[in-house]
């Protein structure tokens, strides 16, 4: 059972990622897009399928196939589980804000610059090296 969750939840994560790293760079684009043009209004449908139709799900998957991980394979006093948790929490958050971010430009209303998306889309870049890390390494 361990390995079939530890599986699921693998891939759950890379379907959340790329939806992390992609969506950021369309609102790179849609950021230049005038409100209400056809170009605008296309980058509305990619933003809200990928929001909606991908990454939400593949974070609700992450989450409880993450969550079997770690009951099943006995890891909740682990130290580098509990940094682990903390980082997955800021991703999480950092979904939130993409998700605030995508119902702004939904609107017409995103007041941010290309410059303000390019540096959010290497946040979640950020957090998931140190994920990563403390996954494979375990180093506390």
């Amino acid at each position: 059972m361990y390995l079939w969750l530890k599986a699921l939840h693998i891939i759950a994560v890379i379907s959340w990622m790329a939806g992390l790293l992609y969506l950021p760079r369309l609102f790179v684009y849609h950021a230049a897009a005038a409100p209400g043009s056809e170009q605008s209004e296309t980058f509305k449908t990619m933003e809200r399928r990928l929001l909606k139709a991908i990454m939400t799900p593949a974070m609700i998957a992450t989450w409880l196939f993450g969550l079997g991980l770690m009951f099943t394979g006995g890891w909740m006093t682990a130290g580098w589980l509990h940094a682990k948790l903390a980082l997955v929490i800021a991703m999480t958050l950092m979904h939130g804000l993409m998700s605030h971010w995508q119902a702004d430009f939904q609107h017409d209303r995103n007041r941010r610059s290309q410059k303000f998306f390019r540096i959010a889309n290497e946040i979640p870049t950020l957090l998931m090296i140190l994920i990563v890390i403390l996954a494979v390494v375990k180093p506390f």
